[in-house]
């Protein structure tokens, strides 16, 4: 049970990750006018939240609801 607890963590943890860095390279590319390539990032931020929405328990969900405001 605690190892699945973790193993849980360690993968929003790591989806987290993935999406700030999404994050930070599409502020970059809507800086620099890079169209496509901004748009090709919003894509690939929501897949990581999708995927984030469906990996968590409901009180990770409630922690990250937090994080959004």
């Amino acid at each position: 049970m605690i190892s699945q607890d973790c193993e849980s963590v360690d993968i929003v943890n790591d989806l987290l990750r993935k999406i700030r860095i999404k994050e930070s390279q599409l502020k970059i590319a809507q800086e620099s006018n890079m169209v496509y390539t901004a748009e090709a990032l919003e894509n690939q931020i929501l897949e990581l939240r999708y995927k984030l929405s469906q990996s968590q328990d409901p009180e990770l969900q409630a922690l990250m609801s937090l994080l959004d405001d």
